[in-house]
């Protein structure tokens, strides 16, 4: 069989290329946290599970805002205030649903901004 050009061009997903690596580095007894694929090593929990259910019977089914869910983005500004005690408001926070390379990279930015902002309260 004779592929396309375009299709005999195509490169490795990247994405998977790092699912792979990780996978490999934890079969080599390292403690990894893979952030490639998106999928966690342990399945879900049984009361999201039944959320899950209990929201898609009451028929939350459609497609959220881009920016969010104003209810979810409350909850998580509250997680982040009662557990790393990051202080902000809805107005400066973003909630995205599904896989996303740009939210990731937006996430870890504000994760390293809150960890530092709380280590040098710790330090003074």
């Amino acid at each position: 069989m004779k592929l396309a050009k375009r299709v005999a061009s195509l490169t490795p997903s990247a994405t998977l290329a790092i699912t792979a690596k990780a996978k490999e580095l934890k079969a080599a007894g390292y403690d990894v946290i893979g952030l490639g694929a998106g999928e966690p090593d342990f399945n879900t929990p049984e009361h999201i599970i039944a959320a899950a259910i209990k929201a898609m019977n009451e028929g939350h089914t459609k497609y959220t805002p881009s920016g969010g869910l104003p209810a979810l983005k409350e909850e998580i500004i509250k997680k982040f205030a009662r557990d790393q005690g990051f202080h902000t408001s809805r107005r400066k926070s973003l909630s995205v649903s599904g896989r996303s390379m740009r939210f990731i990279r937006s996430f870890k930015c504000c994760l390293m901004k809150a960890m530092r902002s709380s280590f040098r309260r710790r330090i003074g």
